[in-house]
């Protein structure tokens, strides 16, 4: 039999040394591929100050605020949308209880954009806040409530009214009902109150009517603690009191996602036109009772929600002429022109 040399001997220790040397830079090499590749997944992903998020799916997440309201439809059909069409753009809602906080979040870049008071957005603009309007969130859909002892606006002289807030449509379509009957604002009491507050103050007699965003008017109609003085197309034809708005921010690093959101938006505004889509949605997303959901949702529609420079003009010269804003934004640095968008 044939002995080993020692020289085979070291021969077979050194190519298994060198082999596992091999597979330690093969582990160490794909280590840092890895690690490389999180780094830049996680720089372009979470973005803490505008809520933005490239998730790994290559999905773009945009962050929407939002109060618990009807004329916020539209954004709840939209997320129902984008998720059956397995879109690249997915909506994540973020719910406040108050325009001061929505718009502060809004404002401070901590979320993308959100259904808010139109006019709170002008307003920021005018400040300086880099945002725009896409699209309108309805059209129609207020009522001015009041007590059922009241007649007419002229009753409503040296009486207590609520409104959201100073900056809103609600405001002007008050200051509209009111002039009707040759009043002014300075011939009432003018109060911000909390939407979900006013029902209960009307019934107990605190304020005499209130003008808000639904459906907090159909509450009061429902529970029989008032009546509809007014409804909005009878002051202000088409009006609207809310819009979807978005961060510049947010329209620069994804113009692509910016285009998707408007379009299926506006699908979702014609789908709400349709049948019991509405109300399933409005179910599902606010938790209100399903017959006060019915009363309001026949106020209100969802469909043509582009934002016409006519439309633009009516609202920007009522602002000014009720004291609302001074110097509302032109109408091409606040409004976002969608490609195709000829209404």
């Amino acid at each position: 039999m044939k002995k080993k040399s020692r020289h085979n001997g070291i021969s077979h220790h050194f190519r298994l040394r060198l082999t596992q040397r091999k597979i330690l830079a093969s582990l160490l090499i794909l280590a840092m591929i890895t690690g490389l590749s999180a780094c830049g997944k996680s720089s372009g992903g979470t973005n803490t100050k505008s809520g933005t998020d490239a998730s790994e799916s290559g999905k773009t997440t945009v962050t929407l605020g939002y109060l618990p309201i009807t004329h916020a439809l539209a954004v709840f059909e939209e997320k129902e949308l984008l998720e059956k069409e397995n879109s690249d753009v997915r909506i994540k809602l973020q719910k406040f209880s108050s325009w001061s906080d929505l718009t502060d979040a809004l404002n401070s870049g901590k979320i993308d954009g959100a259904s808010v008071l139109i006019e709170l957005a002008m307003k920021a603009k005018s400040q300086g806040i880099g945002l725009k309007a896409v699209a309108l969130g309805h059209r129609d859909g207020n009522v001015l409530v009041v007590a059922k002892d009241i007649r007419s606006a002229a009753d409503l002289k040296g009486k207590k009214i609520a409104i959201p807030h100073t900056q809103s449509s609600h405001n002007i379509l008050l200051q509209e009902a009111l002039a009707k009957k040759g009043l002014t604002g300075r011939d009432v009491s003018i109060v911000q109150m909390s939407p979900a507050e006013m029902p209960s103050a009307l019934s107990s007699g605190s304020i005499a009517g209130y003008c808000v965003a639904e459906p907090f008017g159909a509450q009061a109609v429902d529970k029989k603690i008032g009546k509809v003085l007014y409804y909005s197309e009878e002051l202000w034809p088409d009006s609207f009191c809310c819009g979807l708005v978005l961060t510049d921010r947010f329209i620069s690093d994804h113009p692509e996602q910016t285009e998707t959101l408007i379009r299926v938006y506006k699908e979702a505004g014609n789908k709400l036109e349709s049948g019991d889509t509405a109300l399933k949605t409005a179910e599902k997303y606010l938790g209100q009772n399903k017959s006060v959901l019915k009363t309001s949702l026949k106020w209100i529609h969802f469909d043509k929600l582009s934002i016409t420079e006519s439309a633009y003009r009516q609202l920007s010269d009522r602002v000014k002429k009720y004291g609302i804003n001074e110097n509302p934004p032109n109408y091409k640095d606040f409004v976002y022109q969608a490609n195709g968008d000829d209404e």
